[in-house]
């Protein structure tokens, strides 16, 4: 009997137990769905990725993720020998503009297009891309011999010896202390802040050199350093800010006004478009890689808009244009000639801004500038046409024109208009030169927000110039050329060099069909040019096509 009870309390228990641990189960099965939905509000399209992008990455304090940092990801690019051991494998011979190849183990990688809006990082072509952007700037057309720069070819120099009386003075000191660091510079150049020695090694022919150490650390410090200053830029059509830095630095500011992957409207004139920040990021990776060094450093940044321009800006004008969308997002508008209303705002995601950080050039008052209408100058109307249009003759007027008559003037403004042609920038209505060194000298290739506008159609009126001068130089032809070949095209560096870009983690700066369109509107050069040197001579006025700024018959092998 006892026992029988026994057995009877032990099934009573079990049954308990499993319908207990049944209970839990389900609950735990229902709560699932319920567990993993997020607790925050819904959010604009990829507003999360900026909002993680901000809280772990690249923020004002300058902290970043631990895996790796901006300097490390920058590094491995100029610090990797994988890439000379892949050009060991390519033998270039530069001599009578051919560029013959013999193809080693090294073999180019087929890139697949993805025309989809917000297109994937594509991890598998940068790593390759990496090591040919390494291979192209090991290339010897990126180092060929220069003398040594005579003292008067430096745009700046320091003083050396200061009177005692100038000792005190506060040359970096600005109207406000507060957020500033303390000035401990000196004429020894370890001393000085990266934006300073940019400064400093500006040269009459290009802004930086080739393999420039400090572009790293100044490039890192656009992107991290703590805001302290921000007021509105006057002149110009569109908004634009001047940031300033703990360490004196400036950078030139434009805001993200859409997304990347939008074209221009077909039925938008050119002096109408919206400038673009990934534009300004995007010229400045393209210039570099065609070897001119001549567009200033520039940089993707997300920034606060609450902390990093309202909560610093000292300028009135700007502070009172600050209003709270319907939605929760944070919009300023500022003061501009256009596009500065509440229709036109500028907006955070909800606070969070994508923006392009240009390093400033030297105060004018240390090294003043020139600025050039451009010869080739649009008419900026609905309805006339410019002389260049109407003119069949237009360039033999040019060449007889001071200061495109003698010197490189005119190749240099090829250079411009080639650059110009690849990424479709309609706006080169003027461009500039430092002073100092005459008209002997380089061309600053400014304001390029209006580039990469559109991608599905070429504007063959942006080359111009080549087609009705036919003028160009050697080592840019031998470039160009070089860029179109499978093992360092031009598609493939470019998004390898703009993959170091702090944005990057956002979203590619280029869509796909942009880095396309590079390739395609590259052999429209290349073409353009084997035009001009199929012409009979009498056709080009007794000019050679070439303009040899390098030494014929140079043989150097690559690696």
């Amino acid at each position: 009997m006892n026992r029988r009870l026994r057995f009877r309390s032990r099934t009573i228990c079990l049954s308990l137990a499993f319908f207990t641990i049944f209970l839990h189960l389900l609950l735990a099965f229902v709560s699932l769905p319920i567990y993993h939905q997020p607790c925050d509000p819904p959010l604009p399209p990829r507003t999360h990725i900026l909002r993680d992008l901000a809280r772990t990455t690249y923020t004002s304090t300058g902290s970043s993720d631990p895996a790796e940092t901006p300097t490390e990801t920058t590094h491995r690019v100029y610090s990797t020998k994988g890439a000379k051991k892949e050009a060991k494998g390519h033998e270039q011979t530069l001599s009578d503009m051919r560029l013959p190849v013999t193809e080693g183990g090294n073999s180019s990688v087929n890139m697949p297009v993805n025309v989809g809006r917000h297109v994937s990082h594509r991890a598998g072509l940068v790593e390759p891309g990496l090591l040919k952007l390494e291979a192209l700037f090991d290339h010897p057309l990126y180092n060929l011999p220069v003398p040594p720069i005579p003292e008067e070819d430096w745009l700046l120099k320091v003083r050396t010896k200061v009177k005692a009386s100038e000792k005190s003075s506060q040359m970096w000191v600005s109207a406000s202390q507060e957020g500033y660091e303390d000035i401990q510079w000196n004429s020894n150049s370890n001393s000085h802040p990266p934006w300073l020695r940019f400064h400093l090694g500006i040269t009459r022919w290009q802004l930086y050199p080739h393999r420039d150490p400090n572009m790293e650390l100044l490039t890192q410090q656009l992107s991290t350093h703590r805001i302290v200053s921000a007021v509105q830029k006057s002149g110009g059509t569109q908004l634009k800010l001047v940031m300033s830095f703990p360490n004196y630095g400036q950078a030139m500011f434009k805001p993200m006004k859409q997304e990347r992957d939008e074209e221009t409207n077909y039925n938008l004139y050119y002096f109408s478009d919206f400038e673009r920040h990934n534009a300004e990021i995007a010229a400045f990776h393209l210039d570099r890689i065609l070897g001119y060094r001549r567009i200033p450093p520039v940089v993707g940044r997300l920034v606060d808009v609450v902390k990093e321009i309202k909560d610093v800006t000292t300028d009135r004008k700007l502070a009172r244009t600050f209003f709270t969308s319907p939605v929760g997002c944070v919009c300023f508008y500022g003061q501009c000639s256009y596009y500065c209303s509440t229709e036109h705002a500028v907006c955070g995601r909800p606070r969070d801004l994508e923006a392009s950080l240009a390093v400033m050039l030297p105060d004018l008052s240390l090294a003043s500038r020139r600025s050039w209408r451009s010869p080739w100058r649009r008419s900026y109307s609905r309805s006339k046409l410019a002389k260049w249009e109407t003119e069949s003759d237009y360039c033999s007027t040019v060449k007889k024109t001071a200061p495109y008559d003698k010197g490189t003037r005119l190749v240099d403004f090829m250079d411009m208009v080639i650059l110009d042609f690849l990424m479709s920038n309609m706006d080169r209505h003027h461009y500039e030169t430092f002073e100092k060194f005459g008209n002997d000298t380089f061309l600053i290739h400014l304001d390029n927000g209006r580039a990469f506008g559109r991608h599905s159609k070429d504007e063959p009126s942006i080359l111009a110039p080549l087609k009705q001068c036919c003028r160009i130089k050697h080592s840019t032809l031998l470039r160009l050329r070089l860029l179109s070949l499978p093992q360092y095209r031009l598609s493939d560096v470019m998004r390898a060099s703009l993959s170091l870009d702090p944005l990057h983690k956002v979203a590619p700066l280029l869509s796909e069909p942009y880095l396309d369109a590079l390739d395609r509107r590259l052999k429209t050069v290349l073409e353009t040019v084997s035009h001009c040197l199929e012409r009979p001579p009498e056709d080009s006025g007794g000019d050679e096509v070439i303009y040899d700024d390098i030494e014929k018959d140079m043989v150097t092998p690559a690696g």
